[in-house]
């Protein structure tokens, strides 16, 4: 057993023991009755959860803070619920809840009244904001503390005008939709699935998220909004007049996937008008940063310049809102300040959202993300380690932060190989999956301990959503001591990477992660995907008929079946001769890519006609946490999302194995065909 092995166990006994000391004392003084000792379970239990998922220790002697187990944002307990109950045992210093934790910390004026609520409240039985009961579990706590962000502003080119409208005015906006519209109307529009539309002055079509610019609908806008625009024009509120708008109407718990109006559709100006409700909506930056900012009722938001071509703007689909709890906070962002946030329960809002048609094409100075400009400027094949880290960098990393959840949805089912190279290692072994992803291989054998890490921040927050232990890293620098793990796992992550050099580099990075006797056993994507007469699933799974576009693009990572593993073809032993890694550089495999070339962009369930080429992934909102399809009527059609688009390199028969023999002190133990998949299991010797 190595010796980072041998600490985490003498760590978690340590741990293990602390606690039952901590535990005997309390129950020493006499004997517990069946609900005593079932309270105490939980209690125990949680402290475990939160030491073990959050890093919060607490201690076995009081002090003026508690930790409060099931009393959090997360849990749906929102701070008017919880607040008075725990005033009831004394003067509540402060009371820090974080977004989207099931837990709180309270602190008292003094120790005794902390004792006191420790001694009250453990076990209490709470309702939360939607009428289920929740029982609290106390801890004392030394510090809680939670990492602030910093002041955030505004995206760029956006702002929020409050009560642009009377009350009066809201009333008559809403009134005036007609919802059930006769379907002869030749303006009558479909709903979608999660919630209902109309269209005015052009109808937007989300198959292909734009607009006929030849086609206008008869009418133009509705005459109640000319007057209100012409106001706004004349106030300098916006610039434009628009001549296109869509109303939305959302039920609780529904929402919109974060996406960017469609640079070719509409010109710069983009306003939103919120009725009914306010609502919480998230703004996000490519790179990672997202601000949530609050619109309420009768308000306007405005979006130009970044704003409007650069951050996705959303709305996460659920019935309570993460709010500031301070009475004169209205619109603008949603801070971070855990002593001032609480729930808000959301009603049935209605957006007027207007925009003005586009005739010229785009030439914003977002190229990256600009439909007109992409079309004329594909990605091209790298020349240079710089150009690859940039095209990793725009077309992997960026695209997984956007589909995470969506990606997660469609990554549940383990395949049976990599379960059963899993299962096979010995008890105790410590396994790092490096781009572990939702970390769906993180659980499957639980004598092994195994820890996550993936570039997404995204997907890693996934991972510790599930209880597994993750962390955010480049693959080709993991932070991990060099020689410390008895096996590695890399599946369908080194065909992300854009020279060779750097797939290399990130095979020699596993290698160095790996103990003397250690194994690694590494997937890639296939350029096969039709061997020895078969089509892997990947092609057999072509839903594309009748015209109609495919839904979803999926990689390599959909092949959830069982396989027929091939014999091992690459025993280091054997007289078997193996091409050289340089051989697959230029035009190996039929590849069709050379320097200075465009990057084709592959047709989803198709057979591969070049190695290095750029997959789309077509977006879904909200996936998984809604089963049920609720249409207004029996028109009610699916809500599509943008499309993206993930570098690939596909890796030819002997390519994998090529890569791996540049390495030193290696031994390939096995190399074969996977549905769609050339894998390797290797050892470090």
């Amino acid at each position: 057993m190595n010796s980072f092995t041998s600490h985490m166990k003498i760590r978690l006994k340590i741990i293990c023991l602390r606690r039952i000391v901590m535990d005997s004392n309390h129950q020493s003084n006499y004997k517990l009755s069946k609900t005593e000792k079932k309270l105490l379970r939980k209690q125990i239990k949680a402290r475990h959860t939160l030491l073990r998922h959050e890093g919060i220790e607490t201690v076995s002697y009081a002090t003026q803070s508690l930790i409060v187990a099931n009393g959090g944002l997360g849990n749906q307990v929102s701070r008017n619920q919880l607040l008075p109950v725990l005033e009831k045992c004394g003067l509540v210093d402060a009371l820090l809840m974080p977004p989207n934790k099931p837990y709180s910390c309270v602190r008292y004026k003094t120790v005794e009244e902390s004792k006191t609520a420790y001694d009250t409240l453990n076990g209490k039985e709470i309702v939360d904001d939607l009428g289920q009961k929740i029982i609290l579990y106390l801890n004392f706590v030394e510090k809680a503390q939670w990492k602030e962000l910093g002041l955030q502003a505004l995206p760029p080119g956006l702002k929020v005008i409050e009560e642009i409208i009377s009350s009066e005015d809201e009333k008559m906006l809403l009134e005036s939709v007609n919802w059930t519209e006769d379907t002869e109307n030749q303006n009558f529009q479909k709903s979608l699935k999660h919630r209902r539309v109309k269209h005015f002055g052009y109808e937007f079509h989300y198959e292909n998220n734009n607009v006929d610019k030849d086609k206008p609908l008869p009418g133009g806008l509705p005459d109640i909004c000319e007057s209100i625009l012409e106001k706004w024009l004349k106030e300098g509120f916006i610039k434009h007049k628009p001549d296109q708008l869509t109303i939305n109407q959302y039920e609780p718990g529904h929402g919109i996937p974060a996406h960017i109006d469609t640079h070719s559709a509409f010109e710069d100006e983009i306003i939103s008008l919120s009725l009914g409700s306010e609502i919480v909506m998230d703004f996000k930056h490519p790179d990672g940063m997202t601000v949530p900012v609050m619109l309420p009722c009768r308000s306007l938001l405005v979006m130009t310049g970044e704003s409007r071509y650069l951050w996705t703007h959303g709305i996460t689909p659920r019935k309570f809102d993460t709010v500031q709890a301070s009475k004169g906070h209205k619109s603008g962002i949603i801070t971070s300040d855990v002593e001032d946030l609480t729930l808000n329960k959301r009603g049935i809002r209605t957006s007027f959202t207007f925009r003005k048609v586009r005739q010229t094409p785009c030439n914003c100075s977002y190229p990256l993300v600009c439909d007109s400009q992409m079309k004329e400027t594909p990605a091209s094949f790298p020349e240079s380690d710089k150009e690859a880290l940039q095209l990793e960098q725009d077309y992997v990393h960026r695209v997984y932060e956007e589909i995470a959840r969506h990606f997660s949805s469609t990554r549940h089912t383990p395949w049976p190989h990599i379960v059963e190279f899993l299962k096979a290692l010995p008890s105790g072994s410590l396994v790092a999956d490096i781009g572990c992803g939702n970390g769906k291989y993180l659980g499957i054998n639980n004598e092994l301990y195994m820890i996550g890490c993936d570039h997404s921040q995204n997907l890693v927050d996934i991972c510790r959503e599930r209880q597994y232990q993750a962390f955010v890293c480049d693959a080709l620098a993991v932070p991990i001591r060099s020689g410390s793990c008895d096996a590695c796992i890399s599946i369908a992550v080194i065909h992300h990477f854009a020279t060779a050099e750097r797939r290399v580099a990130a095979l020699q990075e596993l290698v160095r992660l790996l103990r003397p006797g250690g194994k690694a056993l590494i997937y890639v994507w296939a350029m096969e995907q039709e061997y020895n007469k078969k089509k892997s699933k990947y092609l057999r799974e072509n839903r594309t008929s009748q015209g109609m576009k495919e839904e979803i693009s999926n990689d390599a990572s959909v092949q959830e079946l069982l396989v027929k593993q091939l014999p091992n073809v690459g025993n280091q032993d054997s007289a078997h001769s193996v091409s050289s890694i340089n051989d697959f550089q230029d035009g190996g495999c039929n590849s069709k890519n050379v320097a200075n070339s465009k990057l084709p962009i592959h047709t989803n369930r198709t057979s591969f006609h070049s190695q290095d080429l750029l997959v789309p992934w077509h977006f879904k909102g909200n996936p998984g946490k809604d089963k049920r399809v609720e249409p207004f009527g029996p028109l009610g059609s699916r809500d599509p999302g943008p499309v993206f688009h993930r570098y690939y390199h596909v890796f030819c028969e002997g390519e994998l194995e090529a890569a791996c023999r540049t390495l030193n002190n290696i031994s390939i133990l096995q190399s074969y065909y996977d549905q769609g998949n050339w894998c390797v299991i290797l050892q470090k010797v």
